[in-house]
């Protein structure tokens, strides 16, 4: 399969969730914002949020590269909303024509639209699905996803190497280029104690995906993961937290810590230079187009 991403570098959205609620005012149970796209002002809100980075891309002359709002579009999570299958479907059908919208209208050189898959659970705990039962678990929303014209998957906030394996396998099945982003805690190990090269390593050997990334975590997370080795220039997309707290502290805040914005660009700017392949780069919790703007100002290397 041909590499989407070329020789260009791409500017990606920030913490859509986050930003919705604590800036916009909006209200997500379940954490969903899924539901935003069938509803005509909630649609507008979504066309809002992905305009902003559509002009960050503009100015740094790179590719736009916008995740669909689908992270908790998974059966478990609809459920508690509300949705069945059928009802899931057209919602993950919906969001993605939002986004493929959002990059017809960008102005951007270069523009994808990437359907989003979060974990079956919480993305700040270790998950306990096997990667067979996770294929099937997430094969019908990948499917809408590409019958909604999703250019590429991204299976993010992983947190082990089971599920990962199980979006990308999925991903294959239905045809789509496939990108899987792990998190890790404030050592650099996957929420179930793996160290990260490891986890990708698993991942490579069992159905290895287009690109690898890491999202949900400050770059100095990362970068006490990080140990010289080979497998640190697999990694492609890099969405990082604002701030420097671990997911145990963000999952009982109930204000937004928007993080130490120089803080944040120093050490994304170390991660780069250690791991030397990152070639789309955006933002995940308590991030805004604040933040991926000043990510941006700092990364003189779009093509």
């Amino acid at each position: 399969m041909d590499d989407l991403l070329e020789d260009h570098t791409w500017v990606t959205d920030g913490g859509l969730e986050t930003d919705l609620i604590f800036n916009r005012g909006v209200d997500l149970p379940e954490f969903a914002a899924f539901p935003l796209a069938a509803d005509p002002e909630g649609r507008r809100t979504l066309l809002d949020y992905y305009t902003g980075y559509a002009a960050i891309a503009r100015a740094a002359r790179a590719g736009l590269l916008l995740e669909s709002a689908t992270w908790r579009a998974s059966p478990d999570w609809a459920e508690r909303l509300g949705y069945g299958p059928a009802a899931l479907d057209a919602a993950t059908r919906e969001a993605v024509t939002v986004v493929r919208e959002a990059c017809e209208a960008s102005g951007a050189r270069h523009a994808l639209a990437s359907g989003s898959v979060g974990p079956r659970g919480d993305g700040y705990r270790s998950g306990g699905t096997d990667a067979d039962e996770a294929a099937e678990y997430h094969l019908p929303q990948v499917r809408a996803m590409a019958a909604a014209g999703a250019d590429l998957v991204h299976a993010m906030t992983m947190t082990g190497a089971a599920e990962a394996i199980g979006v990308a396998r999925a991903a294959r099945e239905v045809g789509l280029p496939v990108a899987v982003s792990l998190t890790v805690e404030t050592d650099g190990t996957l929420p179930d104690g793996q160290p990260l090269g490891e986890a990708l390593a698993a991942v490579e050997a069992a159905a290895a995906p287009d690109w690898f990334g890491v999202n949900c975590a400050h770059p100095s997370h990362l970068l006490a993961g990080l140990d010289g080795g080979a497998w640190q220039q697999r990694i492609t997309f890099f969405r990082p937290n604002a701030s420097t707290l671990s997911h145990a502290e963000l999952d009982e805040s109930e204000e937004l810590d928007a993080g130490d914005l120089d803080l944040l660009a120093a050490t994304t700017a170390q991660v780069r230079e250690r791991t030397g392949g990152i070639r789309v780069l955006g933002g995940c919790c308590g991030t805004d187009a604040r933040h991926v703007a000043a990510l941006w100002d700092v990364a003189s290397w779009a093509v």
